[in-house]
This record gives C-alpha cells, sequence and structure tokens, in this order.
C-alpha cells in the first residue's frame, strides 16, 4: 500500500562525519528563544543584564544531566544490566521532568548565593521553561518518539492535520498511526505560555505565575501522558510523569495558597525589589 509519506529525516545535515540532528537544533533554538523572551523581562524587572546568561551556564548542562539521571534512573533494571550504556546519551533516554528538578534547583541554588529571590526569578523564567517545551516537542515529532497509542489516518484528518504531521505519524514499529502526543503537548504549552504572559498584566504574588506554570504543565502532562506507549513507570502500571504531575498540582496550589494566607505584606510580580 502506497502511504505517499513524507520522509523526513532526523539528521538535518553533517559537519564532515558528525551528523546534526534537527532534535539537538530544535532545542538549541528553543534555549536561545527562551534566553532572548526571558532576558528582555529580567532587565525589565531588574535583574542585572548578565545575571540569565550566568544562570543559563549552570542550568543547562546540569539539566541535561539531570535529566539523564532521571531516566536512568527510571529503566534501572536495563542500565543495572547494562552500565556502559549510562552514558550513551547520544542515542535517547532524556526525560523532561529531570531536566525541570534540575532547572529548578540550580535556579535555587544560584539565586541564593546572588541574594535574588528565587520566586522572583522563576516567575519571570515561567514563561520561557514553556517556549523551549514547546519547541522542543518537534524534536519528538522529527526523531518519531513520544507518540501516542495507535489511531486511524482518518481520526487525525479529523483534527485537520496537514499531510506533512499525519504521514511522519505513521510508526513503522506499529504498522499504524499514532496519536501525535507531541503535539498535543506543545498546543497544551502554547496556551499555557498565552495565559502566563496574560498573568504577568494582572500582576499577581510573587511566586503566582511560577506555580501557575506548574499547575498548567503538570494538569496537561497527567492526561497526555497516560495516552503515550513510552512511559517510564515506578511500578507496575504506576506511570512516573503522572506521580510526579499530581505532585506538582499539589505543589503549586498549595503554595498559592498557603503564601497567600501566611505572607504578608505581599510582594507583587511588577515590583522590582
Amino acid at each position: 500500500m502506497d502511504l505517499l509519506l513524507l520522509d523526513i529525516n532526523p539528521i538535518a545535515f553533517h559537519l564532515g562525519p558528525i551528523p546534526v540532528r534537527w532534535y539537538g537544533l530544535l532545542i538549541v533554538s528553543g534555549i536561545i528563544l527562551a534566553y532572548i523572551v526571558g532576558q528582555r523581562e529580567a532587565v525589565k524587572r531588574g535583574l542585572p543584564e548578565d545575571f540569565l546568561a550566568d544562570l543559563l551556564l549552570w542550568a543547562v548542562p546540569i539539566s541535561i544531566i539531570c535529566a539523564r539521571i532521571y531516566y536512568v534512573a527510571m529503566r534501572w533494571d536495563y542500565y543495572s544490566e547494562n552500565p556502559g550504556k549510562i552514558i550513551e546519551i547520544w542515542n535517547g533516554g532524556i526525560a523532561i521532568h529531570g531536566a525541570l528538578i534540575g532547572a529548578f534547583l540550580t535556579g535555587y541554588i544560584f539565586t541564593r548565593r546572588r541574594n535574588i529571590s528565587f520566586l522572583r526569578v522563576a516567575d519571570i523564567a515561567a514563561p520561557s521553561i514553556l517556549i523551549g517545551q514547546i519547541i522542543g516537542r518537534w524534536g519528538n515529532f522529527m526523531n518519531q518518539e513520544a507518540y501516542g497509542g495507535p489511531v486511524s489516518r482518518e481520526f487525525l484528518e479529523q483534527l485537520m492535520l496537514p499531510d506533512w504531521i499525519i504521514n511522519q505519524m505513521y510508526i513503522e514499529e506499529l504498522g499504524t498511526y499514532a496519536h501525535p502526543t507531541f503535539l498535543y503537548e506543545s498546543i497544551w504549552n502554547f496556551i499555557g505560555l498565552i495565559i502566563l504572559l496574560v498573568l504577568r498584566k494582572v500582576n499577581l504574588n510573587r511566586g503566582e505565575i511560577f506555580f501557575s506554570y506548574l499547575i498548567w504543565y503538570s494538569i496537561g502532562r497527567f492526561f497526555i501522558e497516560g495516552l503515550r506507549t513510552d512511559s517510564l513507570y515506578l511500578v507496575g502500571d504506576l506511570r512516573s510523569a503522572q506521580v510526579v504531575s499530581i505532585i506538582g498540582i499539589v505543589v503549586g496550589l498549595g503554595a498559592i495558597i498557603y503564601r497567600r494566607i501566611k505572607v504578608k505584606p505581599a510582594v507583587k510580580y511588577l515590583d522590582n525589589k
């Protein structure tokens, strides 16, 4: 059967013998765009001009390492038998929740050392984090990964997707089409980005933009994760991403409620202090 598939090569080009993958290019593009957007807001909010760049120099590599550690830990049965493959990150195997944990811990320590409020910086950075996630998911699309369970082509056509997306969602290993969960999450995060940018104008209490990000992303990831076929599991059918998402929702809501009650007077997002 001729499916008229669009052959999307995950390798963009070669630098000599070294393949440069679309996944890496999209991740780097997401980081750059996130930095540009975040830098403009950081300067506007009174942070030192070099602050965000200095933070990224630490946060990016630490986030990648933590993303790998998280993935390996969730698949320890395999990697304990194949320890030599633990460092083979170029063969895939990183988890966004690990990257986020690494970024948040790095940001917390970095801001403490600079004597700047972590929540002040987290509020500024939250929309930028979503930008990186929006673009990064398209790297999964190029690699034909992070997809969901089987669906029909008619189902995808009813979503009014262009043929180049539909064709790429034909997964040879499944012998059929799959849910474009990368797209679901990318769209969910884009909506979240718009919401966070609007919340900036509302001038919420400090920390509430960041906690709103945590809640929004976690809600979407919980439901989208249920559609995926490549989930990492804690025990049995317990998906780690869904557990972390529930924790994220509880922490986000709890922090907003607690700080509304206990933190008086409340510092606002637009207060450059």
